[in-house]
């Protein structure tokens, strides 16, 4: 492994990312501040990890064996995958009527799916894992992995009709590819919150987990897909020259988004503001209650209340014998 490979794991703000050796997978756990949405943050180092991973492969000694063969995005706040785009920072940019800086975020969103959808151009797969609510942006996210994983206590939907907007970062081409335009306009327009088991019963869901194991059902998936990875590497790429998805089509449909938030009138704009507000109110006192606050993940061992022994082995077979980190979890401080 060479230099661009560890520049991957770096560390982040608003995701924690960890290396799996045994599936060869990356694992990015989203935990954003103050609201689980898609922060300017969040956008920034999502794609930051995905340039780091095709930079490695760019690099990547020839002949060498390749320790990624999959990318997996979940989340670290119970209950919730994402909830979306930023809407505190849309009534800003709308309020300030400013078109640059709503499309410089649109385009970040799109870029991430696109990079998503096209398992970043490599031979690798992107994975959603989905346990809790997926909304809006969030959905859009799921749905732009090569597979969703989903627990059945998950939700999905795009409630974006509500206030007379729509979800314009990729729903409309990766829903429309999966169940057709008629399936795709029903879904966005109705503004309904679909369970994990309704959307499995629509083809959405590739795997239908129980509530709890979700990262289980990750694991099984990979070890049963890693057996006959070659084909199905070669499936993925088939499905993706019949139906490719366009970089073009996404940017124009979320010009369209644009000036569509640019249109919406001071009621739609309060809505946004309310939703903001419960948003709010609901994960400042989830925080509260949470101690550490809102974590969870075995595969962050920041993250576990367990107490760690020494001297260990870590997953590149280095021998650590203290641990070295001056702290433990930079978010309580």
């Amino acid at each position: 492994m060479n230099s661009e490979f560890y520049q991957i794991f770096r560390d982040y703000q608003e995701i924690s990312i960890r290396y799996d050796a045994c599936h060869r997978a990356i694992w990015c756990y989203y935990n954003p501040a103050p609201r689980p949405c898609f922060s300017m943050t969040v956008l920034r180092e999502a794609l930051e990890i995905q340039h780091s991973i095709i930079n490695y492969f760019k690099h990547r000694p020839e002949k060498s064996e390749v320790p990624i063969r999959y990318l997996i995005q979940a989340s670290q706040v119970p209950g919730v995958f994402n909830l979306g785009g930023d809407l505190g920072l849309f009534i800003k940019l709308i309020a300030e009527r400013d078109h640059n800086k709503l499309l410089e975020y649109a385009k970040g969103c799109v870029d991430i799916c696109y990079l998503n959808a096209v398992n970043l151009h490599l031979p690798i797969t992107t994975i959603s894992l989905v346990e809790g609510a997926a909304l809006g942006g969030g959905f859009e996210s799921a749905l732009a992995g090569n597979i969703l994983i989903a627990t059945r206590n998950a939700e999905m939907g795009f409630p974006e009709i509500r206030f007379n907007l729509f979800p314009g970062m990729g729903a409309y081409s990766l829903l429309a590819r999966t169940m057709g335009i008629t399936v795709a306009e029903t879904m966005i327009t109705s503004g309904k919150i679909y369970s994990a088991q309704e959307l499995h019963d629509l083809g959405v869901v590739r795997v239908l987990a129980e509530g709890g194991k979700g990262r289980e059902a990750v694991e099984t998936f990979m070890k049963q897909h890693s057996r006959v990875y070659n084909g199905m590497q070669a499936i993925q790429s088939a499905r993706q020259r019949y139906h490719p998805i366009a970089y073009e089509e996404l940017m124009d449909i979320t010009k369209i988004w644009v000036d569509a938030a640019l249109r919406l009138e001071p009621h739609d704009v309060r809505m946004m503001e309310r939703i903001v507000r419960t948003q709010e109110q609901k994960f400042s006192k989830a925080k509260q209650r949470s101690v550490p606050p809102l974590l969870r993940t075995k595969q962050d061992r920041r993250f576990v209340s367990v107490k760690t022994a020494f001297p260990l082995v870590d997953w590149s077979g280095e021998k650590v014998l203290f641990d070295r980190r001056r702290n433990v979890d930079r978010r309580l401080t």
